[in-house]
């Protein structure tokens, strides 16, 4: 006796149909919205830089050129605070990750002395914050001002990738931990063999938020350092979209000499200076997504608070 299966078609109405088409349109639309700005800004960045001024570039770029980059390295310091920003953000996104998973990890064990004491001390600090003149006192107590590892050593440990973490790993069976005790493992052969592995979603979700945090602080910067060849690539943006128009002329006389600065269309202006060194601060964060992407929606799910 032959089994037919049959294929059950679900027909769609008019209203479902309709409905479709306005979430697309809808999702189509805020999709087109937050890819706007950065199109905008990178057009801006290789159109005619006075047409850019006046404000005539809004949709395709005109008269394009590249010189607004090439120009960018006759502007002093931005290299040694791009080497700052990218040894803040692989420095500070290692530490923050290695605490995230170890602590989420521990309060996790019943055999850690005081566990519930210690979590609910860090969770605490989530709630209370003594603003940020006890904080800086602090910090200049701990000779931490002028310092990288002022930039490294405050955001080491964040309560809220320590929770992440400590509900993923809850997720994981209790049994493979108890099996690695009963091989002899002790407690960091077990994180580190068996935990790590097991836990990379997260650690990755971890490693984005903080890379994004790193790479975007310059407040801190504004805080606590001033010799400049401690200044991150942000905190410097934030001095170039201040003195965008001291800082174009600069660039201008800079390159009066070559052919780069004698025309009108590549001549600095206030406008491309701003919109350039964004281009180029906001890149490199935008690269790291693809490679943490797919561990990114599987970390936030499961690592989400229980309710």
């Amino acid at each position: 006796m032959k089994n037919t299966a049959k294929k059950i078609r679900y027909k769609r109405s008019v209203g479902d149909r309709a409905i479709s088409v306005i979430t697309y349109f809808i999702y189509t639309v805020f999709a087109l919205l937050c890819v706007y700005p950065f199109y905008y800004i990178f057009i801006n960045t290789i159109s005619a830089n006075n047409l850019s001024e006046k404000g005539k570039i809004l949709f395709w770029p005109q008269q394009v050129h590249f010189t607004n980059y090439i120009n960018l390295s006759h502007i002093s310091g931005l290299l040694t605070a791009a080497k700052v920003s990218v040894g803040r953000t692989v420095i500070g996104t290692a530490l923050t990750v290695i605490c995230a998973g170890f602590l989420g990890y521990m309060f996790t064990r019943e055999t850690m002395w005081k566990r519930k004491l210690w979590y609910r001390l860090v969770i605490a600090t989530m709630y209370f914050n003594a603003g940020i003149i006890p904080w800086f006192l602090t910090m200049k107590n701990l000779h931490l001002t002028n310092n990288f590892w002022g930039y490294i050593l405050p955001l080491a440990v964040s309560p809220f990738y320590v929770i992440l973490t400590k509900t993923f790993v809850e997720s994981v069976p209790k049994e493979m931990e108890q099996a690695a005790e009963i091989d002899g493992a002790g407690t960091l052969m077990i994180f580190a063999r068996i935990m790590v592995p097991i836990i990379k979603p997260i650690l990755a979700t971890v490693a984005i938020f903080a890379a994004v945090g790193q790479w975007n602080a310059f407040q801190d910067t504004l805080l606590l350092v001033t010799e400049s060849k401690l200044y991150t690539l942000q905190f410097t943006l934030y001095q170039y979209i201040n003195q965008a128009s001291s800082l174009s002329s600069l660039v201008n006389n800079a390159t009066s000499s070559t052919s780069l600065g004698s025309s009108l269309a590549s001549a600095q202006t206030a406008t491309s200076v701003r919109m350039t060194v964004t281009i180029v601060v906001v890149i490199p964060i935008m690269l790291v997504y693809p490679f943490f992407q797919r561990y990114f929606v599987k970390g936030i799910m499961i690592g989400a608070v229980k309710g």
